[in-house]
């Protein structure tokens, strides 16, 4: 396989298997792989647009998987299909579809009764998936455009600006982004919150 990927902090490695699933032969660098990437998810942002989403419909393993999948069914052969390998982090492979069930339960409880504010709920599902990552590739991009449907969609509220920077690249905003991250998995959201609206 050609795909030659340098992994800043924070990425997770694929596999030898995982890359082979590269539906683009082309593609031989990050760069050339964030390109046709980020062309993907441009075109899964479109979709969302002039859309109405419902809770029950936002609020499900199909639809997490879905946008997965509009993301980045160009690029990957797996895109929207769950991990088969374990990764330094995120849940045990075979635990993914029981974890993502329960914070499916949360975050519709935290909805129904308004257990936080819509930026809080949003955060939090965030934070959630993307610690149970999911899928081989695309957790941190994928949680953040959830992220930003449920704001938008289910609240009507503006999307979020992620500090306004390319995530994907090394930097002060990635730097800023991951201490975030690190602050949320010992409950503190904060950091997170208002990095989603920096």
């Amino acid at each position: 396989m050609g795909l030659d990927v340098d992994y800043i902090d924070g990425q997770t490695p694929l596999d030898e298997e995982e890359k082979e699933g590269l539906l683009i032969p082309a593609i031989a660098t990050r760069g050339e792989l964030d390109e046709f990437e980020q062309q993907n998810i441009e075109q899964a942002v479109q979709w969302t647009l002039g859309r109405s989403f419902k809770p029950d419909t936002v609020f499900t393993e199909d639809f997490v998987r879905t946008v997965h999948k509009r993301m980045y069914a160009d690029v990957w052969a797996w895109a929207g299909e769950f991990r088969k390998t374990n990764k330094s982090i995120g849940t045990d492979k075979w635990q993914i579809p029981t974890e993502l069930r329960h914070l499916l339960d949360d975050v519709r409880y935290w909805h129904e009764h308004s257990t936080y504010p819509p930026d809080e709920i949003a955060v939090r599902f965030k934070h959630r998936i993307v610690s149970i990552h999911c899928f081989a590739n695309g957790n941190g991009r994928h949680s953040r455009l959830m992220a930003d449907i449920i704001i938008e969609k289910i609240y009507r509220q503006p999307v979020f600006t992620w500090g306004t920077a390319k995530l994907s690249g090394q930097g002060d905003a990635r730097a800023t982004y991951l201490r975030a991250v690190k602050a949320a998995d010992k409950g503190d959201y904060r950091l997170l919150m208002a990095f989603a609206r920096s």
